[in-house]
């Protein structure tokens, strides 16, 4: 029992020991493993997970990633074929496909990088100064295909740049830079994967003058709202003052209506009551007419066969006949 002890004893610290001294060395399923002699590559590049070992002291084991890089550019400023400076800013995933050829040419990621900056960075100036804004913006001309309800709003809604037809557009763009960068990355092992434009932005100069374009225009649609509010409101007001004419006519027509037909009756009345008694009627029609003439401060000066003065003289000949002749 005790030599199995012993022995296992042994074994493991047999193993600590190649560890310890570098002659053994895992491989993960995200590396790959180049081993270097004096810091010359040696033998094939080591691709599969595992323990694996080599000669201590004397050769080194070099990682490196199998799975995707990224690479950030940095914002640059690159003309347009129409002549509109902007800032462009993009981004790519590469991986090592060859890690010897990666080792032996870059040596590591950090000179990948510097290396990635150059090949993609020329590759992206070429193609945006080979083309005009609006590609590198859209990717179709659907805008184009959108019928406008509003033909009035379409020079607002839709800018000068926004109707430019485009051949290629974004995708395509990113798809030659893609191509360009290919043909070089893999002299050093690389391979790009992918390349995206993340942002597009105008030079000050530039900004200043879309931004003036684009409040000018709101300026404009803004004015054209107010106008057409303008005239909706003195339509709504004409038509307010026409139905509220109409209303009024039609009262007016009706009230005039019912005081003729109140003063038609009233005539017919007073046709029937002098019918009956002539006398009677020109009494008091006479009577009426002293009280709407005469008062205490009037002074009035008639005729003795004045017929007004008709029941005055009665009254003052005949001091109990002030009473209509017919009666």
């Amino acid at each position: 029992m005790k030599k199995i002890t012993t022995f296992i004893a042994g074994i493991f610290m047999a193993v600590i020991l190649l560890f310890v001294s570098g002659a053994a060395y895992t491989v993960s399923e995200t590396q790959q493993v180049v081993v270097t002699q004096f810091g010359k590559p040696i033998g094939s590049p080591i691709v599969d997970a595992g323990l694996h070992f080599k000669i201590p002291f004397i050769q080194r084991a070099n990682y490196f990633e199998k799975r995707l890089l990224e690479w950030d550019g940095d914002p640059k400023q690159i003309p347009t074929r129409d002549k509109k400076y902007i800032w462009e800013d993009t981004t790519a995933r590469w991986r090592i496909v060859d890690p010897l050829k990666f080792l032996e040419s870059v040596r590591d990621e950090w000179g990948a990088q510097a290396r990635l900056d150059d090949i993609l960075n020329s590759a992206t100036r070429d193609v945006i100064t080979g083309n005009i804004l609006v590609e590198l913006i859209r990717d179709t001309n659907r805008i184009l295909d959108i019928e406008v309800l509003d033909e009035d709003l379409a020079d607002v809604a839709i800018t000068e740049e926004a109707l430019e037809v485009i051949e290629s557009g974004r995708k395509q763009l990113e798809a030659d830079i893609l191509s360009r960068a290919e043909v070089i990355a893999p002299q050093y092992g690389i391979e790009i994967v992918d390349v995206r434009i993340k942002r597009v932005n105008y030079v000050d100069a530039v900004r200043r003058r879309v931004y003036e374009r684009m409040i000018s225009e709101r300026k404009r649609a803004a004015e054209r709202y107010r106008s057409e509010g303008q005239g909706r409101s003195a339509e709504i007001r004409g038509k307010m003052e026409r139905e509220l004419e109409t209303i009024t006519s039609g009262a007016y027509r009706t009230a005039q209506e019912i005081m003729g037909d109140a003063e038609a009756q009233a005539t017919a009345i007073y046709a029937d009551a002098y019918g009956r008694d002539p006398g009677f009627y020109s009494f008091v029609k006479t009577l009426e007419t002293y009280a709407d003439t005469i008062d205490s401060n009037t002074t009035v000066i008639l005729t003795t066969d004045s017929d007004y003065y008709r029941y005055i003289k009665q009254r003052d000949h005949q001091p109990d006949a002030f009473v209509p002749e017919s009666l």
